[in-house]
């Protein structure tokens, strides 16, 4: 009798046990998205694509849909308790001056600084290095909510003039105006409909490049052609510019223009995309009517440093996968005549400029910077001496100037500004962030994990001092891998959150970046892809096998074509990862080149046009690869409403994906941010704040954490 009876009480027990597990795994609720008939025939291949009208994001109907994913999405955040806790803490960490971007123009020194919570870094000036700091520009009087944005565009040749463009909520449009220095003056000049631009001064005036007004309520999703290339006088309406150079046989091509320091030089590149270029040039002191060709297009790079004279430096990676510099006659452009400069090395390349008649090489170690100094014909003088391993910015400033600025950072050392002495070859701090935070409690660790093929691949992590390795830290994997970007130590203070709560912030160096040159790119890149998610699982299984963390305590991020890698990844390994922050991310690749710049994608991936890259985008695109009945992780999807880059219908139609085919209790949220656009770039810091609140408070309530904050 006594046997029965313990024998219904463990049944009694076990059919609570498993009511509460059912009440624990009930599906979310999410709202309806409404499917559509669509179907398209790829090579004979069927593709549907249910949720097309999200692609129409000005409709009426899709706004809507925006509102109450908006509202789903707030609903489920606002009910963890430790929220707003979080965001007073982020706030206390980033309440110190911070200084960004030292840079001389004739008398005056320019810097950016931010005291602490300002929307956007105000630009300031000082006359000398003595002068008194003085506001130069403040983006924070242009708009009440922070959403527009300023970057600088370049110095007159004369040191009298800047140009500087706006963007407004973070869409990637650009206007450009003109502001005399000495009296802070901003002069009647108005240029629009520029993209990803830059000017080149010659004279009075400069050139530019600029796309056709796109259709009204077409301008953040019209596939941009046809860019020209004008000059501009100051002064003009920009209707009277004068046009340089067009194609009108190529519409889907990119076009730039460049003038070296003497005015002697106008340069033309054209790009079929984001890899690879073609230059033409016009000498503009001897009457020389037509554009010449001096580098043809399109499988390799060419960037042009200065002239010397009547020859020309030119960083290339023709014949150097790590990447060259090269002294170039353009009377006589052929190969045969080159002459190395200085020749490739086992490091990469990373950036080459000249300041004050010399010439600065910075490399890549292992993804950390090495920069070094040269004279203009290729001897080296010294190493260029840095606080610590870390990333700096080029050196760069005018042929006249005996000192340069750079920026450096890590991921313990915050961004500072560092005056260098040409002559002396010595560095001394301008600027340095002084942050409240003891940062000597963190370290920082270099690992090579073995790839899926052998591969060796580097990976950062960072954490706390003494970290325990038994599993149990929360750990935050990222990682870009792709179109040749070298993803380089930097300092978040975001991550600081991570690492006060027992954390740990991993950064791998996948394929399909540009750390280890031309090699290390196209090993991850076009048929190569793949690599780049293979690259990121094993380290996923590196700090699970190594004991840093386990499945339940991992979260993956990538933003862009990073978030690109983490769509591929989470639906092709659903079971590795507990969070998922997929932010900005090119997710259908079967239609990306048919919005806005998108087309240039297509050098790096490939494009579903194609008979030969099709089946390949196929297998790995993030959308069409959400199965019915997978348990994905708990996903936080983030995208904005002026991202005219990548635009927003990617995210959307993932979510709506994601959210129709989940299975189990794990959420899948999307957070539409609204007049921004392309992750972080011109985010007011009120928004940066808010979004990466959300994201740790999603981290930690879905890992089961509860942060330390009281």
């Amino acid at each position: 009798m006594q046997t029965n009876v313990k024998v219904l009480t463990i049944i009694f027990l076990l059919l609570i046990m498993t009511n509460c597990k059912q009440t624990t795994t009930k599906l979310l609720d999410y709202p309806v998205t409404k499917k559509v008939s669509q179907t398209d025939d790829y090579f004979g291949t069927r593709v549907n694509d249910p949720y097309r009208w999200l692609e129409n994001d000005t409709t009426a109907e899709t706004k809507a849909w925006v509102q109450t994913e908006q509202k789903y999405t707030e609903d489920y955040l606002s009910k963890i308790g430790f929220r707003n806790k979080i965001m007073k803490r982020y706030k206390e960490i980033l309440n110190y001056p911070k200084y960004f971007g030292g840079i001389k123009a004739g008398d005056y020194i320019f810097f950016s600084k931010n005291d602490g919570l300002q929307n956007q870094s105000v630009y300031y000036f000082r006359k000398g290095l003595d002068g008194e700091d003085k506001v130069f520009l403040d983006p924070n009087k242009l708009s009440s909510d922070g959403s527009v944005s300023v970057e600088f565009d370049g110095f007159s040749n004369d040191k009298k003039y800047l140009a500087y463009h706006i963007n407004q909520g973070g869409s990637d449009w650009q206007t450009i105006y003109v502001m005399e220095i000495a009296t802070q003056k901003q002069l009647n000049d108005k240029l629009e409909w520029i993209k990803f631009g830059s000017v080149a001064w010659k004279g009075n005036g400069f050139y530019y490049s600029r796309y056709n007004k796109p259709p009204k309520g077409m301008e953040l999703s019209e596939k941009n052609e046809f860019e020209k290339v004008f000059y501009h006088k100051f002064g003009d309406k920009q209707e009277n510019d004068q046009l340089v150079y067009e194609d009108k046989a190529n519409p889907l091509m990119y076009l730039g223009s460049q003038v070296t320091e003497d005015e002697r030089f106008l340069f033309i590149s054209k790009s079929k995309g984001t890899d690879g270029v073609e230059i033409w040039f016009k000498e503009l002191t001897n009457g020389q009517k037509d554009f010449k060709l001096l580098f043809p297009g399109f499988d390799l790079n060419y960037s042009i440093i200065n002239n010397i004279g009547d020859k020309i430096l030119v960083n290339t990676n023709n014949s150097a996968g790590n990447y060259k510099v090269i002294l170039v006659d353009p009377a006589h452009p052929e190969k045969q005549n080159w002459k190395d400069i200085i020749p490739e090395k086992p490091e990469k390349l990373e950036s080459a400029g000249m300041a004050g008649g010399k010439l600065f090489a910075g490399y890549l170690k292992d993804a950390s910077t090495k920069i070094y100094q040269y004279s203009k014909d290729g001897k080296l003088d010294h190493e260029v001496i840095l606080p610590s391993i870390g990333s700096a910015s080029a050196i760069a400033s005018f042929k006249e100037d005996g000192c340069a600025f750079y920026d450096f950072s890590s991921f313990t050392y915050p961004p500072s500004i560092f005056r260098y002495d040409i002559a002396t070859g010595k560095s001394e701090i301008f600027k340095k962030a002084e942050i409240k935070v003891n940062i000597d409690d963190f370290e920082t660790e270099q690992v090579f994990y073995p790839g899926k093929d052998g591969t060796k691949i580097p990976m950062f992590l960072i954490h706390k001092k003494g970290l325990k390795l038994d599993g149990s830290h929360p750990t935050l994997l990222y990682a870009y891998g792709g179109f040749n970007v070298s993803s380089t130590p930097f300092f978040s203070n975001s991550k600081i959150i991570l690492y006060e709560n027992d954390g740990v912030f991993a950064l791998a160096n996948i394929r399909g970046g540009g750390e280890y040159g031309e090699k290390w790119h196209k090993g991850g890149n076009l048929l190569n892809k793949q690599n780049c998610f293979d690259d990121f699982i094993t380290a996923a299984e590196y700090l699970i096998d190594k004991k840093y963390t386990s499945k339940e305590k991992l979260a993956i991020n990538g933003g862009s074509n990073g978030g690109l890698l983490v769509g591929a990844v989470m639906t092709q390994r659903p079971d590795l990862f507990k969070v998922c922050f997929p932010e900005v991310g090119v997710m259908d690749m079967l239609r990306f080149q048919k919005f806005t710049v998108g087309w240039g994608w297509t050098v790096e991936y490939g494009s579903s046009d194609s008979a030969k890259y099709f089946p390949y985008l196929y297998k790995y695109s993030p959308l069409h690869n959400i199965k019915d009945g997978i348990e994905y992780p708990a996903t936080l999807i983030l995208t904005a409403d002026h991202d005219d880059r990548v635009v927003p219908a990617h995210s959307f139609k993932f979510a709506a994906t994601l959210q129709e085919k989940q299975k189990g209790s794990n959420p899948v949220l999307i957070r539409i941010e609204i007049n921004q656009g392309h992750g972080a770039s011109g985010a007011s810091l009120a928004r940066i704040i808010e979004s990466e609140t959300d994201k740790w408070a999603f981290m930690f309530y879905n890992m089961g954490i509860t942060p330390i904050y009281k």
